[in-house]
């Protein structure tokens, strides 16, 4: 069993997700069929063996502790460790993103205290990956590190407004963290910081203590002003997909699953990627229906046309309607005869017989959940 406990920060909102992260966190919202987004980070601490993870959470928490529970299906319902839900401080002057904030930090204090264990693995909750930490650990353990920073290497070219990059040494030493605010890299394989990163406990607590009457500071601006006396290094790793924080993010990545390769990256190998149980009987499909390269979960009654799109669990297509390109949440009722595409529909959407719901690749149509069209 590893040295350490886990945070995951569940906190983060955007308003350019159309609605989608307006009543939940971008952690809380469905993904990939039957996933929250958190599942992701919280079962890859849990397949690297730790057994002691803390979610930080937002003000409009309910559908986070509605899914998670006591942890039973991630296996944390323990008596000794376990899951712990810990609030998260109000930013309302800050924005909807705080990115490992030190205030949150502050107001949870005692989940840091309880545990001596000499690691805190940190995570961010909207992020799409599959990763066994247990290597990043070992290392950080190897190097006598203060810090670990979890890296990917980055071979995109384009505007990377709000990313970070590593600036390391032969030894994988952490010399600076640079804010790429509107730059552009003219070479490829920078080394991108994913939001993911191991701390020791006891340099955690005295950040807290020496930063915490400073405001909402994020934990990651703090090292970057300490790079001089921390011993800072990056681990690499291929693991992560992306980070969700547009419309546009969520859709591209949600029809990357019809790709094989990424299934069986994110899905199929040894770590398992854990969710809420949900006890429904099999997909129903009748002699007209008609499914082409789409992910449909259990529970679904299928007599229409499914072309390159995913549905979750406890959709209802009648017959002659026809889903193509589209991201279809659990609880929906289209009726006949209705179409769409490029769309993306929450939760208990209604769509009655004959309408027409048509977005684009590059701005898919949303619709709220629990909307009747």
């Amino acid at each position: 069993m590893p040295n350490a406990i886990g945070i995951i920060f569940a906190n983060n909102g955007y308003a350019c997700l159309q609605g989608l992260a307006q009543e939940r966190p971008i952690a809380a919202v469905p993904f990939g069929g039957r996933y929250r987004i958190l599942d992701f980070a919280l079962s890859s601490m849990v397949n690297s063996g730790i057994r002691t993870i803390g979610v930080v959470t937002p003000h409009h928490y309910r559908p986070l502790l509605d899914h998670l529970g006591a942890g039973k299906d991630w296996f944390l319902d323990r008596k000794a460790g376990g899951l712990f839900i810990l609030p998260g401080v109000m930013h309302s002057l800050a924005g909807n993103n705080h990115t490992f904030c030190i205030k949150d930090l502050e107001h949870n204090i005692e989940y840091l205290k309880k545990d001596f264990v000499e690691n805190v693995v940190i995570s961010c909750g909207d992020q799409i990956f599959n990763m066994n930490i247990i290597d990043a650990l070992d290392f950080h353990n190897d190097k006598q590190a203060d810090v670990t920073l979890i890296y990917k290497e980055n071979d995109y070219f384009g505007d990377l407004t709000d990313e970070m990059f590593l600036e390391m040494d032969e030894d994988q030493k952490v010399s600076s963290i640079r804010d790429q605010k509107g730059l552009e890299w003219t070479e490829s394989g920078r080394p991108h910081y994913v939001n993911i990163l191991i701390i020791k406990r006891e340099l955690l607590l005295d950040i807290v203590g020496r930063y915490s009457s400073f405001g909402c500071m994020s934990l990651i601006s703090i090292l970057t002003k300490n790079m001089e006396v921390l011993k800072i290094y990056g681990s690499p790793t291929r693991s992560v997909i992306g980070t969700i924080s547009t419309i546009n993010d969520y859709f591209d990545q949600n029809m990357d699953l019809l790709d094989q390769e990424v299934r069986e990256r994110l899905w199929l190998g040894a770590d398992r990627i854990h969710t809420k149980i949900v006890d429904n009987p099999p997909t129903q499909y009748t002699l007209k229906a008609k499914v082409s390269n789409s992910l449909i979960a259990s529970g679904c009654s299928i007599a229409g046309e499914v072309l390159n799109s995913i549905i979750f669990r406890g959709v209802i297509l009648e017959k002659g309607c026809r889903i193509t390109n589209s991201i279809i949440m659990s609880k929906c009722h289209i009726h006949e005869n209705a179409q769409m595409e490029y769309a993306i529909l929450d939760k208990a959407v209604t769509v009655h017989e004959g309408n027409v719901l048509k977005g684009s690749l590059s701005n898919p149509l949303v619709v709220h959940k629990s909307s009747v069209i």
